[in-house]
């Protein structure tokens, strides 16, 4: 496993100084060479972050730790009576709360009044800074501002954005099981709030498997799927994992910042160059893409993209799923 001493972390109060042109530039090199950054002074106030934690950690000891205790006795029989079912299953307590188009938190059965309302705000928040991320994104790129938000917004004129709430309690056979398996992530921008104590996110870089370093108050973003489909593979989705622990019971809060259901997702014209015409990214509905995707989540991107785009070929001007 490789060392993470060159992850690429962002001061993002640099970009309101003298020092913008270079914090740019490492954006620009995360995006390009590592598909995953950490930006820190990213406006999200430490209190807010400090109490998301704290009613999450609660939530999860009140509510969700004996089920899993319950779950996991069982997986880990399983696991050891078949080894090939235990390498499908993911050691980790999730639920997802959906903020956009339409929020369901008022739906998702044993949260508090107040960890709504604060779960609300956070996510409120982390939607600004998305887009303000994607305006940086699309400043590097040398797309108009605002170019990615509205490619991202579709005929519906609203993104897909949700959160999902992850707890990876202390495994006891980390060979057995993974806290979660290696993945790209289908949609746009990722922004990951984590535990800043109990390590175990890795990225695949240069075919070794990288650390992300846990640190106090950061936020770790990453590029989707959808992010290589519009800059033409300028940027590129990561496969990562989660390695289960011995020790600790990691927190993850994963808000996905994706295009609508019916967003039409295709390269930047900008970004094609002439000569690469015929090699182009292809061209698809979110929505469709996400039918492939759940079914082959754990498996290389690329065959996915290469099915749009035969579908592309073979009928030019269908760009759906039939």
């Amino acid at each position: 496993m490789a060392a993470a001493l060159s992850f690429p972390i962002i001061d993002m109060s640099l970009l309101d100084g003298a020092e913008r042109p270079a914090a740019m530039g490492l954006l620009r090199d995360a995006c390009e060479s590592w598909g995953f950054f950490e930006i820190l002074n990213h406006g999200i106030s430490t209190e807010l972050m400090d109490e998301v934690e704290k009613m999450t950690k609660d939530h999860y000891k009140r509510v969700r730790e004996q089920r899993f205790l319950e779950f996991a006795s069982k997986t880990l029989k399983e696991g050891c009576d078949d080894v090939n079912k235990a390498e499908k299953l993911d050691w980790e307590s999730t639920f997802f709360v959906r903020h956009l188009p339409e929020s369901n938190i008022a739906d998702i059965p044993d949260l508090d009044d107040d960890y709504r309302r604060l779960m609300k705000r956070f996510a409120a928040e982390l939607e600004t800074l998305a887009e303000r991320l994607l305006d940086l994104l699309c400043e590097n790129l040398g797309l108009e501002k605002g170019y990615l938000t509205k490619a991202f917004r579709g005929p519906a004129g609203a993104p897909t954005f949700g959160t999902k709430v992850s707890s990876y309690p202390p495994c006891p056979r980390p060979d057995l099981v993974k806290g979660l398996r290696a993945h790209t992530d289908a949609g746009g921008i990722i922004l990951l709030f984590q535990d800043d104590s109990v390590g175990g996110l890795q990225l695949l870089k240069d075919g070794e498997w990288v650390d992300v370093p846990p640190m106090r108050h950061s936020i770790v973003v990453n590029l989707g799927d959808q992010l290589e489909v519009i800059t033409n593979g300028r940027y590129k989705s990561v496969m990562h994992r989660v390695v289960a622990q011995t020790d600790g019971n990691r927190m993850s809060i994963a808000s996905f910042y994706n295009p609508g259901s019916d967003a039409v997702i295709s390269p930047a014209p900008a970004l094609v160059k002439e000569e690469e015409a015929g090699e182009t990214y292809p061209k698809f509905v979110f929505e469709d893409y996400m039918k492939l995707y759940v079914r082959h989540k754990f498996e290389a991107k690329e065959p996915r993209f290469e099915a749009f785009k035969a579908m592309e070929n073979e009928t030019p001007n269908r760009i759906a799923i039939a």
